[in-house]
């Protein structure tokens, strides 16, 4: 697949050809004052822990290679997010309902991503309280709220512009709403096509209203091809080393239309503002079709689960996970190992236009 960048500022497709050092790189990382976090259990550091759902990680095996143990990730170890900040030179960031999440604590970022939620308010309800990106933008601004007690107005408007916001969401408005009609009459309401516009559509609000709060740098990551995780191979056996195609083809609807909205921002606020787009679909076929370049031996099922593909039933508490977690994609039925985890970092941090769209994070530092 061809991505062409069309038309950006001069200055940026500039910034775009350098070949950055090793000296730029550590610019990058102190260009950026702080990274601030929305999504779902992708990225997800123990949100839900205090919150009163079946959506949750705290518990054994999770986090069985994460130094906190069961943190609350959905993980083996670590997220994407995780990743990105030691890239960033920046800690491990507290999750927004931890206790540690104030004081000194949130000057380098807060991860608000909470497990089950998604773009629209209503997904993920068959899994009891989680936080939509709605409430996640309304608890960035409590957050806000607490560092204009810690800095001068002059002083916030410029760590503001130069924090990274990240946001990876949207698989829950498919796997937790559209592909589950039991639950959700969206799939009778709307074809693919007008979903995935009423999905970017509200998805741009949120974006719009962050920014409308003081920040500038956005790195938007797409859905990833939710038919290749075991989940969907469980359910829909497609057949060995095949992936459900309906459930890919509705996901790009998506992943196109959340492509052409960062043009369309970038666009419209020229130098203000940057905003780039992490073609997670691309990067994770691409480990699925080279998998053992990358190390890996087992991509259809999950290191923990029950069922056909350890996919029909996730990880379970004080279940027996694979031993060799490195050799597999998925940790459980819906999320990746933390080997695959920091591929994806790498990716939009430093990776190509085809992974990070018009420009990656490392980039974005230089700005």
């Amino acid at each position: 697949m061809e991505i062409v960048i069309g038309s950006i500022m001069p200055f940026v497709l500039a910034t775009i050809l350098i070949i950055i050092s090793s000296t730029e790189l550590i610019a990058a990382q102190a260009a950026f004052t702080a990274m601030f976090a929305f999504g779902d259990s992708l990225t997800d550091p123990g949100n839900n822990n205090y919150l009163n759902s079946l959506a949750k990680a705290n518990y054994i095996p999770y986090g069985v290679d994460f130094y906190q143990g069961p943190s609350g990730r959905f993980c083996n170890g670590k997220t994407v997010v995780d990743f990105l900040g030691e890239m960033m030179g920046i800690p491990v960031l507290p999750a927004y309902t931890s206790p540690f999440a104030t004081g000194q604590n949130i000057l380098k970022g807060v991860n608000y991503a909470s497990a089950a939620g998604g773009i629209l308010q209503e997904t993920g309800h068959n899994l009891g309280e989680r936080f939509s990106l709605s409430q996640q933008v309304e608890n960035f601004e409590n957050t806000l709220n607490v560092l204009r007690s810690q800095m001068e107005d002059e002083e916030l408007s410029d760590y503001l512009a130069k924090a990274l916001v990240v946001l990876s969401l949207g698989s829950n408005d498919y796997i937790n709403n559209y592909l589950q009609p039991s639950f959700y009459t969206t799939s009778y309401i709307y074809n693919p096509k007008d979903y995935a516009d009423l999905l970017v559509n509200r998805y741009t609000r949120q974006i719009l209203a962050i920014h409308s709060l003081g920040l500038r740098k956005f790195f938007i990551a797409g859905i990833g091809p939710l038919g290749c995780i075991p989940n969907q191979l469980a359910s829909g056996a497609p057949g060995p080393g095949k992936c459900v195609d309906y459930t890919n083809e509705v996901v790009t609807m998506f992943n196109e239309r959340l492509q052409s909205l960062v043009d369309e921002l970038n666009n419209k606020y020229n130098n203000e503002s940057i905003f780039g787009y992490g073609n997670s679909f691309g990067a994770v076929v691409d480990i699925l079709n080279n998998a053992r370049a990358y190390g890996f031996r087992v991509t259809d099922k999950g290191c923990c689960g029950i069922g056909r593909n350890k996919g029909q039933v996730t990880c379970l508490p004080l279940s027996v996970p694979c031993i060799k977690r490195n050799e597999y994609v998925f940790w459980d039925a819906f999320h990746p190992t933390q080997a695959v985890n920091q591929i994806l970092a790498d990716r939009a941090f430093s990776g190509s236009t085809f992974y990070s769209y018009p420009l990656n994070i490392q980039q974005m530092g230089l700005l």
